[in-house]
């Protein structure tokens, strides 16, 4: 069973189908490995295991019939807390709505569950899904499973760090400003930020009430596993028009651009003054980008389309807009008193409660550049970049709403926590698909990812090229302690 606990979601699918291990077993497997190593993590914070049980048997039953469920037949995964799951507790890390159970699954989970999963768990992340670190007052604290004093990132950073511990078999998260991106960088794992609208979110609670429809600017769930096919399995299964929409819409998605690493085009930017990486992740980086190169890619280094500064002008203020939506009442009537006043806090309250002819006119500014990129993608097939500053840092719960108080440690020097935002900005506000693929660890033997961007609805491209980049450099290793 060792052997089994780290391998790919599609390999456990055909472990199943194989009879080399029924459903039942790799499910009790995982649910011992949650009880025996999950107390050093803290990922896993609640779980469904009589439903999970009986929906592993009858994954047995369908397999001695000699029937598929799907992709998925009989693999166990959880998913992130902000994600409805029938019959489970869904807190979405929140005090508010602490004591919610659903009623019904996200149209998400509804696909991973078609697809033959077994849903067994939730995994733990930020208050309201608003931080790079995962904790709650209701669930704690999670760690990283590389260094217990680091955290795992966020806000899926109950996710990425439950794949890194073998606690799972494949991951659902959701990522608006870096959510699966920092995570599977931070852990050492696989993760996709899918094109902006081709993954239903309804279900999702991340800050807002149960059973809110309306659809939240920027926000998309995805796939998070151990294994770069794992990205692309996750896409097969989740991606699709919404069931709205589905009677008469149909989403193809265009194949790879290029299927060898010879035939890609790639363009490189793993560092910028306007946001400084530290320099040993980006020779991590760099060397990953050589062994590329040795593949016979083409390849070109330099700054993208829109610069960063550029591109957080227009990114922050949307960012902060959607934040707004989140806060209760009360401290949203705040806000607005407080927006009226001079100085930083002003400022910071004023783009909380933009006006809607404001957030119209960043939205111009957001077309502008969505057509810079997809020029720029004509004579480049995916972009290399960063996905934050530095690799997984100490835990630091003091409170920091304005992002005031919190640093950065980059080369030495103390960075404003905000910077965070930086690397994650260019495909989150112009709504490109984003791979994230482990390259290397640090002398602390911390995980570095490297990100993948390719071109809108291009999501295939940025899966095939850390798929090739596996074969090449390798991928995922398992945690020392686990």
């Amino acid at each position: 069973m060792t052997d089994l606990t780290f391998r790919s979601a599609g390999e456990l699918a055909n472990a199943v189908a194989a009879k080399e291990v029924s459903s039942v077993e790799l499910l009790e497997h995982y649910l011992a490995r949650v009880e025996r190593l999950d107390p050093q993590v803290n990922a896993i914070v609640a779980r469904d295991e009589e439903g999970a049980r009986a929906a592993a048997l009858a994954a047995d039953r369908a397999v001695s019939r000699g029937e598929s469920l799907g992709r998925l037949h009989g693999v166990p995964v959880t998913v992130k807390d902000s994600i409805e799951a029938a019959g489970m507790r869904t807190t979405g890390g929140s005090t508010r709505w602490g004591q919610h159970v659903s009623s019904g699954d996200a149209e998400s989970v509804a696909r991973l569950k078609n697809a033959g999963a077994i849903v067994f768990g939730k995994s733990n992340l930020p208050a309201d899904a608003r931080d790079w670190q995962t904790y709650n007052e209701i669930y704690g604290t999670t760690n990283n499973p590389w260094d217990p004093t680091r955290g795992p990132g966020g806000s899926s950073g109950g996710s990425a760090a439950a794949l890194a511990a073998g606690l799972t078999g494949l991951e659902l998260g959701g990522d608006t400003a870096g959510s699966i991106r920092v995570p599977a960088h931070f852990c050492g794992v696989y993760g996709l930020r899918p094109s902006y609208g081709i993954v239903p979110r309804h279900g999702s609670v991340s800050g807002h009430a149960p059973g809110t429809l309306a659809e939240f600017d920027m926000a998309v769930l995805g796939p998070l596993g151990r294994h770069a096919d794992d990205l692309d399995l996750g896409l097969d299964v989740l991606a699709g028009a919404d069931n709205e929409r589905a009677p008469a819409w149909r989403l193809e998605l265009p194949a790879s651009r290029a299927r060898t690493l010879r035939e890609f085009r790639v363009a490189a930017w793993l560092d910028d003054p306007s946001c400084p990486v530290d320099s040993e992740l980006v020779a991590i980086m760099q060397a990953a980008l050589e062994a590329v190169r040795a593949e016979g890619a083409g390849v070109v280094e330099g700054p993208g389309p829109v610069g960063l500064d550029e591109t957080m002008a227009v990114y922050q203020p949307l960012l902060m807009a959607q934040s707004g939506l989140i806060e209760p009442a009360e401290s949203y009537a705040g806000l607005v008193k407080l927006a009226a006043t001079e100085g930083a806090a002003g400022g910071f309250a004023s783009e909380m409660t933009v006006r809607f002819r404001d957030w119209h006119a960043l939205d111009e500014r957001r077309q502008h550049s969505r057509r810079r990129w997809a020029e720029f993608f004509r004579d480049v097939d995916v972009l290399l970049c960063p996905v934050s500053p530095t690799a997984a840092f100490p835990h630091d719960h003091r409170p920091d709403p304005g992002w005031s108080v919190r640093t950065l440690r980059v080369n030495g020097v103390d960075r404003p926590y905000g910077e965070m935002l930086t690397w994650i900005a260019p495909s989150s506000v112009n709504y490109l698909p984003a791979a994230v693929a482990p390259v290397g660890t640090t002398r602390d033997g911390l995980p570095v990812g490297i990100q993948v961007i390719a071109p809108y609805l291009h999501d295939r491209t940025a899966v095939r090229f850390v798929q090739c980049l596996a074969e090449v450099i390798g991928g995922f290793r398992r945690p020392p302690k686990f």
